[in-house]
């Protein structure tokens, strides 16, 4: 199975070295790396290239405009030729049997589109600070999962053919883009976590996620899921109707509040501990 290593850039040029070595590290072999610069506005295409040098097995592509990362990540899964893809993003790291855990589980598990691990967060030089403690296996078929609250999470990587059988993803989403990918795969076929810290996550003041587009973030997160409820033919949620048209995010998580619950996440507990040991 060859892999694809996804690359979505915007100025985080001057922490690619620490991504590019830890590509260079992987146990697994049969890889490519695609990356795909959206219109930075410092050297980040001059610092990546020089890094890279003459190595064929990445691919750098400058978009023409900034578009945003829906419309980046979505070209790079068109630009991929690998069975297996995997976002990696310049600022972050994986650790060196990252692809080969998951290239496994696809070899061994044909109804597995999706794969997830545990992320190590780490400060602006990598330095570790505490691992992802929320991340665990999921029920698969449940139409009322939504990811809410987040359990998947990097390293995420999935089978490309599949991706291509969905709505593919929303070229008009600037945040939340990610989530919108795991709950079109969701519906495509089963998930597996990989119980590993496989992803080394830089917190940093340039990052999207540590700004002021986390408010942004939770509006589109909330479309996201109005459309896979909308996709899944869900009229009533926990009692509660579901709305014919998109109003607010507000409206959507009020839907959810119950997934909150003590009781109900107890029972998503055992329910996937019982999943697990049998698959």
């Amino acid at each position: 199975m060859k892999f694809s290593v996804l690359v979505a850039n915007f100025n985080n040029g001057k922490f690619f070295r620490d991504c590019y070595q830890s590509i260079l590290s992987q146990t697994y072999t049969n890889w490519e790396v695609i990356i795909l610069d959206d219109k930075s506005t410092d050297d980040s295409l001059q610092i990546i290239r020089e890094i890279i040098g003459g190595d064929d097995r990445f691919r750098i592509f400058e978009h023409p405009q900034n578009e945003g990362v829906g419309v980046i990540k979505a070209k790079l899964i068109e630009l991929a030729t690998g069975d297996i893809c995997g976002f990696v993003d310049p600022d972050d790291a994986i650790l060196p049997k990252a692809i080969e855990n998951a290239v496994a589980v696809f070899r061994n598990n044909p109804k597995t589109v999706l794969t997830y691990s545990r992320l190590m967060k780490c400060d602006k030089d990598l330095q570790h600070l505490q691992p992802s403690k929320s991340t665990k296996q999921i029920v698969n078929g449940d139409p009322y999962f939504f990811n809410c609250p987040i359990v998947v999470n990097h390293f995420v990587c999935f089978r490309r053919n599949i991706y291509l059988q969905t709505e593919k993803m929303n070229p008009e989403l600037r945040i939340s883009e990610d989530q919108d990918l795991y709950l079109k795969m969701y519906e495509k076929g089963n998930f597996k976590f990989i119980n590993e810290i496989n992803y080394l996550y830089r917190t940093h003041s340039g990052g999207i996620s540590q700004n002021d587009n986390k408010k942004k973030s939770y509006e589109y997160w909330g479309k996201v899921i109005w459309d896979s409820m909308q996709r899944r033919g869900l009229k009533i949620i926990h009692s509660k109707k579901v709305p014919e048209k998109f109003n607010t995010s507000e409206e959507i998580f009020r839907l959810l509040e119950y997934q909150n619950s003590y009781f109900y996440r107890l029972k998503k507990k055992i329910t996937a501990a019982i999943f697990s040991s049998s698959d």
